[in-house]
């Protein structure tokens, strides 16, 4: 594998990707795939991906969001799928069928040289909140658009806005520290959840005619797998993951306990519906 050339200040990001939190995600894919169906089913419909073109797709992880844009583009049109994690990467190249136009790079998407005006679509579903100098990394990311090109990603909205991700870890409190409050622009999955922040990193970045849509969902955390398929993805991924992580056995016991009952009481035959919330965020490339 030849190691890429990355932004210093992603270096964090990098090593928890290609680490025991990449390992966890490619072991969750199934699951997260179907949990998350619903923002990818938005987010594509929002993008209108149309037959021959070429897409990006940013932090495509093990593959469903660039798989889903290939069959919107057709055998015409190509897809490039770019991730910072090497164990994602490759679940998504396994699963790849022969023949399909998508290929797979490592990279990290602040400096990598992409070739220039050659997209008609940057695409991103939950990719793009994690960079450390956001407006850099998009301004490096537009050069790889066309005139005229698209951007289109999904971030999610205000934690208080996505139970599925906070009800597990208000558990989890009951029993463990709090984690180390983050400064809301700090890389994470609710740093894009101010519409004010977006708006001005886009701008900075060159993007034009930027537009965001609140979207309110239902995430099915279970992916119809019953209830102890919904506990064990609520505590392997996530801030409930990172709160129980290192703290002693009979504290994560009492809190998984916890946080069984809890999701019991949202079960609904073999499955666990939580709401959750993000934006739809599209915009111009006019330079």
């Amino acid at each position: 594998m030849t190691t890429p050339a990355i932004d210093s200040r992603n270096a964090d990001q990098v090593a928890y990707w290609n680490g025991a939190a990449g390992h966890c995600w490619t072991d969750l894919q199934q699951v997260q795939d179907v949990v998350l169906a619903p923002v990818s089913a938005a987010l594509i419909e929002k993008a209108a991906p149309k037959a021959g073109e070429t897409v990006i797709d940013i932090g495509c992880g093990c593959g469903a969001t660039s798989f889903a844009l290939v069959r919107a583009i057709g055998a015409n049109g190509r897809v490039l799928g770019v991730d910072i994690s090497e164990p994602m990467l490759s679940r998504a190249r396994n699963l790849a069928e022969p023949g399909v136009p998508v290929d797979f790079m490592l990279a990290d998407a602040t400096v990598h040289p992409f070739a220039p005006a050659g997209a008609d679509l940057l695409f991103s579903r939950f990719g793009v909140m994690f960079f450390a100098e956001p407006a850099k990394s998009f301004a490096n990311m537009r050069r790889a658009l066309r005139r005229g090109g698209r951007l289109a990603f999904a971030c999610w909205r205000t934690p208080r806005e996505n139970p599925w991700m906070m009800l597990g870890l208000k558990e989890a409190y009951k029993y463990v520290p709090k984690l180390q409050p983050m400064d809301p622009e700090d890389p994470g999955p609710f740093s894009f959840a101010s519409e004010e922040r977006v708006n001005r990193i886009l701008v900075e970045a060159g993007f034009a005619d930027i537009r965001m849509e609140p979207v309110d969902l239902l995430l099915e955390v279970a992916a119809g797998r019953g209830l102890e398929a919904a506990v064990q993805a609520t505590i392997s991924i996530g801030p409930t993951n990172r709160a129980l992580e290192n703290q002693p056995a009979d504290k994560v016991g009492a809190a998984t306990r916890s946080i069984r009952d809890m999701l019991a009481s949202h079960l609904k035959g073999d499955t666990v519906p939580l709401g959750g919330s993000i934006w739809l965020v599209t915009a111009i490339n006019h330079n």
